[in-house]
């Protein structure tokens, strides 16, 4: 299902578990829906995409990673549609229908990085991913569309005409991606952070950034966009982001001495 998913191609969700629950006699419905969120919970932790649908669900156990481990996180197949995901070329969403599109932030427990006594290796795909320009640049062109549509819909086309796309017209040192506004013209700074995988994956910040959520919190939003291929949806952070995520280090900027 997933390399399907990731390659662009149709299957039967429904069909394919009832194939696997004859193959499993002894698990239930809803035991296999489990499991499969379990997948989607180490698929998570590896920083990979995983199944729409299937919500991460943790505390799963160590023997499953290492299943998913061998069974798919080393297959070359896998790695080859994964890959061409990541760093697929990307073309503006639809914003033709940019309402009823924003959710709930994801849960505290949706955000566990890790599950005790489970050891899950990290992949490269959610930061290729982040590399891919052509698809942060649509994301915030969405954004800027989403922005502009909801000041105008809210009565206040003056303040729509007045976003600004900041990183077009200043560059991407400033902390932030788009500068919009409030109904009472209560300055928005935005910043934009793109995918094409799911809700939950987790996405890449930069100190600068998070220092201007930290120091204009009354001011700072981040807009996390998901799905953007197929459905485009997202949720929001409002304030200092160190008071939403959970961060780790990944990576040093080094030289030698």
């Amino acid at each position: 299902m997933l390399i399907a998913e990731l390659s662009h191609q149709r299957y039967n969700k429904a069909a394919l578990n009832r194939q696997l629950l004859t193959r499993l006699s002894s698990r239930s419905r809803t035991s296999l829906e489990y499991k499969h969120r379990n997948i989607s919970a180490i698929l998570r932790d590896a920083d990979c995409p995983y199944v729409m649908g299937y919500r991460p669900l943790s505390n799963y156990q160590s023997t499953l990673v290492d299943c998913v481990e061998r069974r798919l996180l080393r297959s070359e197949l896998f790695d080859q549609a994964a890959r061409s995901a990541a760093e697929r070329p990307v073309t503006d969403a639809d914003t033709e229908r940019l309402g009823n599109i924003v959710v709930e932030p994801p849960s505290m427990e949706q955000r566990e990085v890790q599950t005790p006594g489970a050891r899950v290796i990290k992949r490269d795909y959610l930061a290729r991913e982040a590399r891919n320009q052509a698809l942060g640049q649509a994301g915030e062109r969405f954004i800027l569309a989403y922005e502009r549509q909801r000041l105008t819909t809210q009565g206040r086309p003056q303040l729509a005409e007045a976003v600004e796309h900041v990183a077009e017209t200043q560059g991407d040192g400033v902390g932030f991606d788009i500068r919009s506004f409030d109904i009472d013209g209560h300055e928005r700074w935005i910043e934009v952070k793109t995918t094409a995988f799911a809700k939950e994956c987790a996405f890449f910040i930069t100190p600068n950034e998070l220092s201007c959520s930290r120091d204009h919190a009354e001011r700072f939003h981040l807009y996390r966009v998901f799905n953007f291929r197929e459905r485009p949806q997202l949720f929001c952070l409002q304030g200092d982001l160190y008071q939403h995520l959970w961060l780790e280090p990944d990576s040093y900027r080094a030289g030698v001495r």
